[in-house]
């Protein structure tokens, strides 16, 4: 017997329902860049950092006269790897190690994206995180079972420019909802 893959959320966001309170997921808004059988991949769009943009190129020894780009926040994707850099953004590039995510969005983690933002070749509209939020196969669709999430489609309005500390109850206007009229539990009739 062939079990059904899960319908593919690669492209939307998982917004935290209020019970969730465990951090950095509390409030949280993640981009799901990879679902499928075995799992999913996302990105946390609204957990700052202690870290700016200036300071990760400063570590690769790359230097960048844009004082925009210098004082970017750098989110927290996850806490998956932390050490490790993901780019999101939407142009596609021929970057070394992209992921395509769909049409629209891909995923890069490769220092030659870095090295072009800051000469001011790379994408236009990129976020940067360290680290990921990861799911098992299953997991996902278990919360998502047990209301710790709702979903939409992704928006680059949210992502670029929505404040981080408005990502959370925009995300949650896309789909009708103001997530502060929610209760803080979940319930099943």
């Amino acid at each position: 017997m062939q079990t059904k893959s899960p319908q593919s959320l690669a492209g939307q966001f998982l917004i935290a329902m209020p019970s969730l309170t465990e951090p950095p997921f509390s409030r949280g808004v993640a981009f799901i860049c990879q679902h499928d059988e075995d799992g999913a991949v996302g990105l946390l769009i609204n957990q700052l950092s202690e870290y700016r943009f200036g300071d990760v190129l400063a570590q690769m020894k790359l230097s960048c006269n844009d004082p925009e780009l210098v004082d970017a926040p750098v989110l927290i994707g996850g806490p998956v790897q932390q050490e490790r850099g993901f780019v999101l953004h939407r142009e596609h590039g021929h970057w070394e190690s992209s992921y395509r995510i769909n049409g629209d969005w891909s995923v890069t983690t490769s220092r030659d994206i870095l090295v072009a933002m800051a000469a001011g070749e790379g994408p236009r509209l990129a976020l940067m995180a360290l680290g990921y939020s990861g799911w098992g196969a299953g997991q996902l669709e278990q919360e998502l079972k047990d209301n710790t999430w709702l979903t939409a489609e992704a928006n680059e309005r949210v992502i670029f420019h929505t404040p981080l500390e408005e990502r959370w109850s925009a995300a949650a206007g896309l789909v009708g909802i103001d997530p502060l009229q929610l209760p803080g539990y979940a319930g099943h009739a």
